[in-house]
């Protein structure tokens, strides 16, 4: 097997709520949803990698805070080493700039979106962390 796919998502939550977005058709699991972010490039670190990925993909700046979970996946066709940081926003407003439909969920309504394998592990630290949210 290769060796894994870094990447490196983002948290952001607001008013209780936490964005999510869906993956685009044609791409590998297109059309479930999961945490914004994507590939680091080899000379990146994981914060800059997100903080260039949600300029891209939703137009905002944001400040990385701490890393809650780090986990490998393996898919049938490459493996995946995910790491979810916290993010503040703090400048922009959310918008799918690559045509990407985003939903705001509480904790109550992520059973109703459909995600990756990969990130069962996080979904489960999300619904045990009441505080995450910041209500």
């Amino acid at each position: 097997m290769n060796k894994p796919v870094i990447v490196a998502a983002g948290l952001l939550f607001r008013d209780g709520k936490l964005l999510i977005t869906q993956r685009p058709a044609g791409g590998h699991l297109a059309g479930l949803w999961e945490f914004p972010g994507g590939k680091c490039e080899p000379s990146e670190t994981l914060p800059e990698c997100l903080q260039r990925e949600l300029h891209e993909e939703l137009g905002v700046l944001v400040n990385v805070r701490e890393c809650v979970e780090t986990l490998e996946h393996a898919y049938p066709d490459k493996i995946v080493q995910l790491s979810f940081y916290q993010c503040a926003l703090v400048m922009g407003e959310p918008e799918g700039c690559e045509g990407q439909s985003m939903a705001w969920v509480g904790p109550d309504e992520l059973g109703d979106f459909q995600f990756p394998e990969a990130d069962a592990q996080l979904l489960e630290k999300l619904k045990a962390n009441p505080d995450w949210w910041g209500k």
